[in-house]
């Protein structure tokens, strides 16, 4: 059984809303709710909470650099081996990043939430630095390999530019 809070506002007329917050469900509703109203709506938010959404939950450091290896595996021959594949939080104007002469590769946590595909675009990005570095014709005739390519930097231009964001394109690693 979920553990559940209800919480009763004045100044809420009409909308209702929950979130999880220390393992439990603190649902929000309106002070005029009856007791009826106030069981239906706890009922429709506890099932929205425990709703899939299609998003996986965050990715582990490892989980990330075991996709990176299957990726290299499948699209490079296993010939892009990173030392080390990792989430940071301190990338604001790029995805991701790639240190060819260390072999390390870090992907901003801002991709954690994003569809499997857009992850598995930026660490094909990535890895493709460990065997050619730059943006040249070369390098992406090597990102490029990844299917959905094309889709994924479309996906990620339109969060880009929805939230402001100023991401480059270019690796100065």
């Amino acid at each position: 059984m979920t553990n559940v809070e209800v919480r009763r506002s004045a100044r809420r007329r009409r909308t209702v809303s929950a979130y999880r917050r220390d393992g439990k469900v603190i649902v929000l509703i309106p002070a005029a709710f009856t007791r009826a109203q106030e069981a239906e709506w706890v009922a429709k938010m506890v099932a929205r909470l425990d709703r899939p959404t299609g998003r996986r939950a965050p990715r582990s450091d490892a989980a990330l650099a075991a996709r990176a290896a299957r990726l290299s595996a499948d699209l490079f021959g296993g010939q892009a081996q990173p030392t080390s594949v990792r989430w940071v939080s301190n990338q604001n104007t790029r995805w991701g990043s790639c240190t060819p002469s260390t072999g390390a590769i870090r992907l901003s946590h801002r991709l954690q939430q994003m569809p499997s595909y857009v992850i598995d675009s930026v660490l094909v990005h990535e890895l493709a630095h460990l065997l050619v570095p730059g943006h040249g014709s070369e390098f992406w005739a090597l990102a490029d390999r990844y299917p959905q390519a094309e889709r994924a930097k479309g996906y990620l231009e339109g969060v880009a530019a929805a939230a402001g964001l100023q991401i480059s394109d270019d690796d100065e690693d």
